[in-house]
């Protein structure tokens, strides 16, 4: 007999990360059963999943319900919530509330890092985040026609030592640079508006984005993500180069992703993960 087709589950956030990964589950014969956040991820998970239900960014318990009703015994983490929704909006249920009071700090490590936890308990295992999607990484060297210049060469250098020194931290994962100077740090806002803010410090000069990885082995979640509205925001704010780490960092929507950058005059590297 023939072998039962694989299925997962898939807890979506915002972005185009999770409809990708749908889109590609469809192609291989994959059965994917999706659990939305609400607020968050996009409507279109309900098309393309052969199940799909919908959570708020509290309710573990459901969420947990959900995965046993549907006999699903691995799940992957796709799209991101905002940061700031974990503030000002939750509302947890009691297993979500232990888990929080439980945190010595409330970074996406340990809150994660927590609920990965109590999924594995319950016999639920976390895949690679990035299981179905492996052909958009971003690759090793340049990506575009364009190369770096040397004067973005000396910021990829500055910066990707700081982003790598942030990693430890747990804050962001992108630095603004200009002229050797880091003029911005991700946190909360996610990296479009860190842009808009180096931007106005900068007058009018140009930004070279550097977006790092965690140094950790896996990639269960937090793994980098750039796409179009990366490279339009670039457009925007007069970045003109972009350095990610190699086989650590989705480019969605990858070939659209570079011909955008090249009409734009943008440059893309990939580059070694810097290990601890």
């Amino acid at each position: 007999m023939p072998e039962p087709p694989k299925r997962y589950g898939m807890i979506a956030g915002n972005g185009r990360f999770p409809i990708l990964a749908l889109e590609e589950a469809r192609k291989q014969g994959i059965e994917v059963v999706a659990i939305g956040i609400e607020g968050e991820a996009s409507k279109e998970i309900e098309s393309l999943a052969v199940a799909s239900h919908w959570v708020t960014i509290g309710q573990l318990s459901k969420l947990i319900n959900i995965l046993h009703q549907e006999k699903v015994t691995e799940v992957m983490l796709a799209g991101q919530v905002k940061h700031v929704s974990i503030f000002s909006s939750i509302s947890p249920d009691w297993k979500l509330f232990k888990l929080l009071t439980s945190l010595k700090e409330k970074n996406t490590d340990a809150l994660i890092g927590g609920v990965v936890k109590i999924l594995e308990e319950e016999g639920i295992r976390v895949v690679d985040s990035t299981v179905l999607l492996k052909p958009l990484l971003a690759g090793l060297g340049t990506l575009t026609r364009r190369k770096a210049t040397s004067e973005e060469e000396a910021d990829i250098r500055y910066g990707r030592n700081i982003a790598g020194a942030l990693s430890g931290f747990d804050i962001g994962q992108s630095v603004a640079m200009c002229e050797k100077a880091c003029v911005a740090v991700e946190a909360m806002e996610g990296t479009d508006e860190m842009l808009r803010r180096a931007a106005k410090l900068v007058n009018g000069r140009r930004l070279t984005l550097v977006k790092g990885s965690r140094r950790r082995k896996h990639m269960l979640f937090d793994v980098p993500v750039a796409g179009l509205g990366t490279i339009e925001t670039m457009r925007q704010t007069g970045t003109t180069m972009l350095a990610v780490d190699a086989g650590r960092t989705l480019l969605l929507d990858k070939s659209e992703m570079i011909a955008a950058a090249e009409a734009a005059g943008i440059c893309i590297a990939g580059f070694p993960p810097q290990e601890s």
